[in-house]
């Protein structure tokens, strides 16, 4: 299973972005993942298929927001106030649910997101 990340971009400290994730199903958690050059892939944000559950990570709670719409099998993550530490290769994968450590399938080539100062 290998999703398709678009909606990245450069935006200024405070702006907004919106990642888009295109699912090929609804029946899954949706977990979006950033990874910073030199860091490791870290999990930001998840949502669950069957109630719509949503979790955070700490460092984005309050700004970011999670959402789906299962008619265009697509997950969304909308991104407010953003910080220079931000910046990101975002991804998006499948998994059995949020609260699950692994994912299905690979990860895609991701979007990339750059905060600047």
């Amino acid at each position: 299973v290998q999703l398709v990340e678009s909606g990245g971009g450069l935006v200024q400290a405070g702006g907004s972005l919106r990642l888009s994730c295109a699912a090929s199903s609804d029946d899954y958690a949706i977990g979006w993942f950033r990874q910073a050059p030199g860091k490791e892939r870290e999990g930001v944000s998840c949502i669950s298929s069957r109630d719509g559950s949503t979790y955070y990570a700490d460092s984005v709670k309050g700004r970011f927001t999670i959402s789906r719409d299962n008619a265009k099998n697509t997950v969304y993550l909308q991104m407010i106030s953003l910080k220079p530490e931000d910046t990101a290769v975002y991804y998006c994968a499948v998994k059995p649910r949020c609260t699950a450590t692994i994912i299905f399938g690979s990860w895609g080539q991701g979007t990339q997101v750059t905060v600047s100062s």
